[in-house]
């Protein structure tokens, strides 16, 4: 039994998308397809979960979704100042692309490779999402 659905993308209405049933309701399309691919891509080819462009939790893309408390991981550094023990503040540019994430006790960018994973992610979700609208 299919776990998806095909659905017609308002912007090439000759093109199917699969979209998974979980991502039915939603009202952006390309945002469905996208984190349906991403779930098939992560459950059986092994996509890394810190390497998508969205976010299977909240339902939409990183960047709209990365400064919840959720993305936080202090274990691997992510969104996380391991100088001050704290949880890193996080803010995004939609129109510039800029990613900036900020220590709220020391007012440092934590260094490291979580760090880099996150802009580069969150920079990839801006991307994705403007090219999936046609921006």
């Amino acid at each position: 039994m299919s776990t998806e659905q095909t659905v017609r993308v308002t912007t090439a209405p000759t093109t199917p998308v699969r979209v998974a049933p979980r991502y039915a309701d939603l009202a952006d399309v390309a945002l469905a397809a996208a984190l349906s691919g991403e779930d098939i891509a992560e459950d059986a080819d092994g996509l890394d979960p810190l390497e998508r462009v969205t976010c299977r939790l909240h339902r939409r893309w990183l960047h709209h979704c990365v400064s919840s408390p959720a993305h936080v991981i202090a274990v691997t550094g992510h969104r996380w100042c391991r100088s001050c023990a704290c949880a890193v503040a996080i803010a995004v540019d939609e129109l510039t692309g800029d990613v900036r994430l900020t220590c709220p006790r020391c007012g440092i960018t934590p260094r490291g490779p979580a760090t880099r994973q996150i802009v580069r992610c969150c920079r990839a979700s801006i991307a994705a999402a403007a090219a999936r609208h046609g921006a």
